[in-house]
């Protein structure tokens, strides 16, 4: 998952406004800091993906329809 994808996954599940809130003030305990933090520390989008989507217990079936490539390209 590209860092781009991660954002519009983010946005297509949270909102625009939300996802931006998320990203930088919540807690991810499996990460050790938000989720930009981990993004910073060099951990990989997918693995941030997948753990706030555990931790704001997103449905299943919406954690990998999510974070296509933008289809332009």
């Amino acid at each position: 998952m590209r860092l781009s994808e991660f954002r519009r996954a983010c946005v297509a599940e949270f909102g625009e406004d939300y996802a931006g809130v998320l990203l930088r003030d919540h807690w991810l305990a499996a990460l050790g800091g938000t989720a930009n933090e981990a993004l910073e520390r060099g951990i990989a989008a997918r693995a941030v993906w997948e753990a706030l989507c555990v931790d704001l217990g997103v449905p299943e079936q919406r954690r990998y329809g999510r974070g296509l490539r933008d289809p332009q390209n």
